[in-house]
Parts: structure tokens; sequence; C-alpha cells
């Protein structure tokens, strides 16, 4: 984290957190200042240390250092949550879909949303809870923008995701092909795989960054680790749109194409405010689970990804 940052941030929670102001104790002397705070919650957090290998280079013990954290991101998430947490609006929605175009890449018909901050299950373990799931309350609850896109010269209007072979045949939900046994089931299978690896490693990011997200947690309860996590994200979405200027290696305005060449829309106008009943929710639910509509969108997507790149299939 650049510097600014860090002091911006600082300089925010010793505004508007009574936590992290200076007071003076019974004696007249000053306490710890924001600063000391903020740096304790940081290290902690980038470095996995324990609450009580701050002391000698903060000045502070075991107690004050868990209280510093905790204090931390619960301030982190009030002051810039709505920010750098919020869903995705139409327009983030519009873009990821035009950025898939521009780079025509497989990703161009795939939509990832993280709701919340873990998005779908992601272990075997999760498939047991997936009808407890919040992934698509948005969309039972006539909330989510609406989504167009064309694979094969057929029109869908769900967003879906990529998982592995323990998920169950939902429209939402495009697997790989195991056991492939011809070239357009094999190139599909390869390019699914590799998209679905890049959007894991998203989680490889944060433990990189924040050592505290890989490290054992058995001191925390499940309500004080969310919140740490959904930290780790705001702060690391900050990192990144401070420092994003300084690693693009590459001018996007070379893959631009007209707006007559889009192949996927999201309805701007759409409402989000949309009546919710018992029919509602019933009719959309099973339209997301419906294997039909997710046998022809995984046939149309082998066809999709053979007619782009059956041409080049020896380079992957």
């Amino acid at each position: 984290m650049n510097k600014p940052l860090f002091m911006r941030i600082v300089t925010r929670l010793a505004n508007e957190v009574s936590f992290f102001q200076r007071r003076r104790d019974a004696t007249g002397r000053l306490g710890l200042s924001g600063l000391q705070k903020a740096t304790t919650a940081i290290r902690m957090m980038a470095y996995g240390c324990a609450a009580d290998a701050v002391d000698e280079y903060l000045r502070l013990g075991e107690s004050t250092a868990m209280s510093c954290l905790e204090n931390f991101v619960e301030a982190i998430i009030y002051l810039f949550g709505d920010e750098y947490l919020r869903t995705p609006t139409p327009q983030d929605l519009q873009r990821l879909l035009d950025v898939g175009e521009m780079h025509e890449a497989v990703a161009s018909h795939y939509l990832w949303i993280w709701h919340e901050f873990f998005g779908p299950p992601s272990t075997s373990n999760d498939i047991n809870v997936l009808d407890k799931s919040p992934v698509f309350d948005d969309i039972l609850q006539g909330r989510a923008p609406k989504v167009n896109f064309f694979v094969n010269g057929h029109e869908y209007d769900l967003a879906y995701y990529l998982t592995d072979g323990i998920y169950p045949n939902w429209s939402t939900f495009i697997q790989s092909i195991s056991l492939p046994q011809t070239p357009k089931a094999s190139l599909f299978a390869t390019l699914q795989e590799s998209v679905r690896k890049d959007v894991e490693r998203a989680f490889g990011v944060l433990q990189a960054r924040f050592a505290i997200v890989k490290n054992p947690a058995l001191i925390w309860d499940k309500r004080k680790i969310g919140k740490i996590m959904r930290t780790c994200i705001i702060l690391h979405n900050m990192i990144v749109e401070d420092e994003r200027d300084g690693y693009t290696q590459f001018d996007v305005s070379e893959f631009a194409q007209a707006e007559s060449n889009r192949s996927s829309h999201v309805d701007f106008m759409y409402s989000k405010d949309m009546p919710s009943n018992m029919c509602n929710l019933m009719a959309i639910r099973t339209r997301l689970r419906d294997r039909n509509i997710h046998e022809q969108l995984k046939n149309d997507l082998v066809e999709h990804i053979w007619r782009k790149f059956g041409t080049t299939q020896n380079e992957y």
C-alpha cells in the first residue's frame, strides 16, 4: 500500500471514528495515536502476526492490539464498504461484458459476481448448503440487472458461473467436460478450466497480500472472520484503484469494437424494484435449475468456442 493511500485511510479514521482519536488519560498523558492503532491492525493483517508481536515496535499490549484490529475492520467496512464492496451496477456488468468482447476471449459470456465476499460455493462441503446460499437472492427477488447475451445464435438472459463437476446441472452452472472424447469437447474443457482457475486465483491474491487470510483463525468467531475478510477485500480494491495506472501495460483502445458488434447487453432501464411474490420466485427458481437450458447453453458454448478458437487449438 502506498503511503498517501495509507495516510488517507488513517486521516478518515482519526476524524470520523472515536476509537482512533487521540485522548489523554487520567494523568493528562496522551494515549495512542490513530496512526499507531491503524499500523497495528495493518501489520497484523498483512503479516499474520500475533497480537503480542507488535508490542515492542508500536508500544502497545496484546489486548490493545486485538482491540485495534477489531475496531479497524469495523471502521473500514463502515467508511469504505459502500464504495469498495458494493454489488455490481448495470454499468459494471456492461463493462465486464465489453472487456470480454474486446479481448475476444472465452470470458466474453462469463459473468462473475461475488455476492458479499465469497460468491458461489467453492468446495464440495458447500454443496450441502447450496440451497441456503445467498448467491442467487438478487435474481430470485428481482433486484439483479437484466443481462442478455447470444451464444451460437441463441439468446440467454441469465448470468452463470463456471464450476467443476460437483455442481448440479443448473442453467446457472457450466461445468467442464470430464474425459472429453472429441476435439471440440477437449478444447472447451481446456479453456473452461483455464478461465475458472483465473477466478479461483483471486483468493490466492488476497492470501498473498494479507497473510491473516491463510493463517489459522481458531481464536476468531465466524462474525469476526467475516469482517476481516470484507476488510481485506476492501483494502485490496483500494490498492488496485490507487495503483491501477501504474501497472497497465497495454492500450485497451486497440481492442475496441463498434457498438453494433456487441453480442451482450445489460438493460440499464431494467427495474430493480420488481414486486416479488411466490409465483415469481418459483418461476425464476425453476429457470435457474432448468437442465434443458443447461444442456443447450453448454452445447452452444462448445460450438461457439470451437468456431472461434478451433483453428488455433494446438496452442492450448
